[in-house]
């Protein structure tokens, strides 16, 4: 092999050395910021493909605050409630300023951290703008498991008699 033959194929080793390491840092950044959607049941039971969340994982989660389930820290901003779709409760905790819309029976969304099985840490919550709006996921999520007869829409069961 020729010295120039050598110096071609060096150069082009390297630039494939270099987008082979492009692509995987990409790759790797683009895994740890991914949040994944799940409502409570989800959460507890597993997705239907079978994927489960770990613990420490970033995820989001969706469902409704259940009523009387609002815990306070008197001293400090810190809040605590339940979210719950058609299954299992899961436990949210938040330190910071809930939105205006937030209240309970109202349907949210948080980001947050998986702290055990059923407890997220939230960074984020989002309450929903407008009182006949739900998120498709939480919606198409209890369709499947709940009464299907329910209609979200106008809050009316569908098929009465």
């Amino acid at each position: 092999m020729t010295p120039r033959r050598k110096k071609r194929l060096a150069i082009i080793l390297a630039i494939l050395i270099g987008v082979a390491g492009t692509v995987g840092l990409t790759m790797y950044a683009l895994n740890q910021n991914m949040n994944l959607f799940y409502t409570p049941s989800e959460l507890v039971n597993g997705k239907p493909d079978g994927t489960m969340p770990h613990v420490g994982e970033r995820l989001r989660i969706g469902g409704m605050v259940v009523e009387g389930s609002v815990k306070r820290d008197p001293d400090s901003l810190k809040v605590s409630f339940d979210l719950k779709d058609i299954g299992p409760t899961v436990t949210v905790t938040y330190e910071g300023i809930l939105p205006d819309l937030f209240r309970e029976g109202q349907g949210i969304v948080a980001q947050g951290t998986l702290v055990d099985e059923r407890t997220i840490e939230a960074f984020e919550v989002l309450a929903k703008h407008d009182e006949n709006y739900m998120p498709s996921e939480i919606e198409d999520a209890m369709n499947k498991g709940h009464n299907a007869d329910y209609d979200y829409e106008t809050h009316t069961m569908k098929n009465q008699e």
